[in-house]
């Protein structure tokens, strides 16, 4: 078995919870209530997600993601 990372995107909910998303993986979406949660619902979401990409025989995304912290002065 083969594994695969993305990089995956958590952000607190207004009312409450989290959601994530994998940016490498258009519409791969999820949700949870807390933070294991919300890791356990997305960790599937890309599995289901990449097993539906090579049951089409569709190539899986190669994820081309710069994440950088920029500093903006007001």
């Amino acid at each position: 078995m083969q594994a695969y990372r993305y990089t995956v995107i958590i952000e607190r909910e207004e009312d409450g919870g989290f959601h994530a998303f994998c940016p490498a993986l258009p519409g791969c979406h999820t949700q949870g209530e807390s933070l294991e949660e919300t890791l356990i619902n997305i960790r599937e979401a890309i599995q289901v997600y990449l097993e539906s990409l090579k049951a089409h025989n569709e190539p899986l995304p190669v994820e081309d993601i710069l994440i950088k912290p920029i500093e903006v002065a007001l």
